[in-house]
């Protein structure tokens, strides 16, 4: 800008200070012949060369003085102008700042709109993470401590606080004078930044109509994300060198994946690598099967221990449990567990930013006794990587080129997501809860993975588990809001629904028959769960019908469903391979063994006549003791129980009076074993309580009683006549681990998870 000479020294106190250099810089040349301050400094030093540049006439857009162009007024182009003069008013010249051409038009306002978006979003975030523990966090990697004992006392937290809630283990109070709680269970979130991994949908355009210059349609249908696509931006523009242009970037990109924040238990000298290395292999030898997630090729020892702690630890605590059968649980087993669901927790109020993250999520879950809650967290999980898009980009033959490293990441993604599509449905079906998700197209192209390069061979269990369960689905959605109103339709519609089921079989199998013998033990899972399904189908169609008011298309359904409940048994019982595996199995598969065997003694009960009462015990027996091996307490107790009520009733039929194989004394929950002089009678009509000897157990003391308040509902006897499976599912059939008057047994030192 110009500055008319006259009011250069009156008028200083007036002039903006982000102009004051300006105006002395245009005082002091002002002097000089009066040359024209239009120019760039630039300019001012080559005009002192060329002296006929001083009459250089300003430029179009500095011909009026500040003044005249406010009062829309002819101005003659030099400083000081007449009517600045005649009024007094300071004659100045702005000139319009030289874009710089390497700057794109608009750039600096788009960043400083970033800018402020990531302040935004910082306070936001800083509000939602801070903890109560706050800066006295310490590293995650390097700032956990503990003390020499893990049960709270001398043990310091993750979080910086000991067993009584002191910073650092130190108290400013005698440890008498405080109050002490138990430490906060966990880890802190890993501080990573809210932004893009896995999946991304937007790196090219949706549509034909769709150009690289347009906004995508995701960022318009997921404003969320787009704004932390924004943030991000921001962020990296505001820590770029500020000499350098920013870089505004077309499409959000996937951000690189951070380092682990949590070590695994080798590197924290929790377990030593040769026995780390031996719970692996117990792991790989029929845990993968139940739960067809993992591709023994290419989740190595050394590959999973590196990628994913998490899962890693997660591997090992499910192992050592096994390990341990019906023996006392060994100390890695606590150390592995604490770990992994330390991570676990930390995962709720972070972002989630590697895939590895939802199957150790799933694996905890899947061998959990409820793992509702874990699988539907999973869920969330697999939804915010995008995991559910994978299928589709696999099935996308536009032609586009993937790397190596980019097509197993989607093989990865697509088999997680089939694995935990398959439970979470499972789980809602088997506990009578709601199916929360219901995009059935995120599984349309999941056989692709079985003709793909990278395929597993556990993918075609994986499969023909999918394709169940969605059929599993519709039946369930169809049945359920009938209530047990059996009519024409319905019978015409379990008549379709079996015809379905055995086709499904047929395929599946002859899937499974091109890589496996007939006695291999995924087709002897695929042959269970078709019996078990049809069984499940008969279930659902008679809950709340009642035995005694059963037409006979009624009646035949419910034979119809004892005979698949027997080889459903049978094929548990009968199978070699079935039989060595039942230790790796999930819950899932251990509550289909188990139902079967109820369903078994219900219809015994029922039709005492017109059944074979001693095969049926003799194989509900035979489960038990199985069931007793595996370390599955839950389930056994549930079949001694109606085993006992069944040989009460009808004792005086020969073979059946004989009592079970005896069993060392359990350990039972206090209220659950009651001594007396006499069996007594409870006051709301349930039978009599059986006693240990009933159940098989031998018991030290005599005349010590299981009392039938800890038998569940759909047991009892005046349920006896029910069918049908019960609203809340497994949840009220088998005995409570750890309720008030549930089983303990092994189960009770241990997590409430498990």
């Amino acid at each position: 800008m110009s500055l008319s000479p006259s009011a250069a020294t009156s008028n200083v106190s007036n002039i903006p200070s982000k102009r004051r250099r300006t105006h002395s810089l245009i005082a002091q040349n002002s002097n000089n012949n009066h040359q024209d301050m239009s120019q760039s400094p630039a300019d001012t030093a080559h005009s002192s060369q060329t002296p006929q540049a001083a009459s250089h006439i300003p430029k179009r857009g500095a011909r009026a003085c500040t003044a005249c162009r406010k009062g829309k007024n002819r101005c003659e182009g030099e400083a000081p102008c007449r009517r600045c003069q005649l009024s007094g008013t300071a004659c100045v010249f702005e000139k319009p700042e030289k874009k710089n051409a390497n700057v794109m038009p608009g750039a600096s306002v788009m960043q400083s709109q970033m800018i402020g978006m990531q302040s935004s979003l910082d306070r936001i975030l800083s509000t939602v993470q801070s903890q109560a523990y706050g800066t006295q966090h310490q590293g995650y990697s390097g700032g956990m401590t503990s003390g020499p004992s893990r049960d709270g006392s001398g043990y310091m937290s993750r979080n910086g606080y000991d067993a009584h809630g002191h910073v650092g283990g130190q108290s400013s109070q005698p440890r008498s004078q405080t109050r002490s709680f138990p430490p906060l269970p966990g880890f802190a979130p890993p501080p990573h930044k809210y932004a893009t991994y896995g999946i991304v949908p937007s790196t090219t355009p949706s549509s034909d109509d769709e150009s690289e210059e347009t906004l995508p349609r995701a960022s318009l249908n997921a404003p969320i994300e787009a704004l932390q696509g924004l943030a991000n931006a921001a962020a990296e523009a505001a820590a770029a060198p500020s000499a350098s242009p920013p870089r505004v970037k077309k499409r959000p990109r996937v951000e690189p994946i951070p380092r682990n924040a949590f070590p695994h238990v080798i590197e924290k000298g929790l377990v030593s690598e040769n026995e780390a290395r031996e719970l692996y292999h117990i792991f790989f030898a029929g845990c993968h099967i139940f739960i067809p997630l993992f591709d023994p090729n290419y989740d190595t020892f050394e590959s999973l221990m590196e990628r994913t702690p998490w899962t890693f630890d997660a591997i090992l605590a499910i192992a050592s449990k096994i390990r341990s059968g019906n023996g006392p649980l060994s100390s890695t087993f606590y150390k592995c567990l604490e770990e992994a669901q330390g991570i676990s927790r930390s995962s709720l109020f972070g972002p989630i930013v590697r895939k590895e993250a939802v199957m150790g999520m799933l694996l905890l879950a899947a061998w959990s006794t409820n793992g509702w809650l874990p699988s539907g967290h999973a869920m969330r999980m697999a939804l915010d990587l995008g995991l559910h898009r994978a299928l589709e980009k696999l099935a996308d033959d536009s032609g586009k080129k993937r790397t190596e490293e980019e097509e197993r990441d989607l093989v990865v993604s697509a088999r997680i997501w089939l694995c935990l599509y398959w439970f979470d449905h499972q789980m809602s079906l088997g506990t009578g809860r709601p199916v929360v998700l219901r995009d059935e197209s995120s599984i349309r192209h999941c056989r692709i993975l079985l003709s793909h390069p990278m395929a597993s061979p556990t993918d075609v269990r994986l499969i023909s588990q999918v394709e169940l369960i969605a059929q599993k689905t519709q039946i369930y959605e169809t049945l359920a809001p009938l209530n047990g109103q059996v009519n024409h339709n319905t019978l015409a519609f379990i008549r379709r629904a079996n015809v379905a089921l055995d086709k499904w079989w047929q395929d599946c199998d002859n899937l499974h028959r091109q890589t496996m013998d007939e006695n291999s033990l995924p087709r002897k899972i695929l042959v269970g769960e078709l019996h078990y399904a049809k069984l499940w189908l008969v279930c659902v169609a008679l809950r709340g019908v009642s035995w005694d008011k059963m037409p006979f298309e009624q009646r035949e359904l419910a034979f119809q469903a004892k005979d698949a409940a027997f080889n459903c048994l049978s094929v548990f019982l009968n199978s070699a391979e079935y039989r060595a595996a039942l230790r790796y199995a999930v819950h899932d598969s251990l509550v289909t063994a188990a139902f079967s065997g109820l369903f078994l003694l219900k219809m015994a009960n029922l039709f005492p006549a017109e059944l074979d009462l001693a095969a049926i015990t003799a194989q509900v027996e035979q489960l038990a003791q199985l069931l007793s091996d595996v370390a599955a307490e839950r389930y056994a107790l549930t079949l001694r129980i109606m085993l006992a009520n069944l040989r009460r009733k009808v004792g005086m039929i020969a073979g059946l009076s004989a009592p079970m194989t005896t069993m060392p004394a359990p350990s039972l929950n206090d209220g659950i074993v009651a001594h007396g002089p006499g069996p007594y009678v409870d006051p709301s009509g349930m039978s009599a309580p059986f006693t240990m000897e009933e159940l098989g157990f031998a018991w030290p003391s005599e005349r010590a009683t299981f009392s039938p308040t800890a038998i569940p509902m759909w047991l009892q006897e005046k349920n006896l006549t029910d069918l049908g499976l019960p609203v809340n599912g497994s949840d009220g059939i088998f005995m409570d681990v750890n309720g008030m008057h549930g089983w303990s047994g092994d189960f009770a030192p241990m997590p409430g998870a498990w």
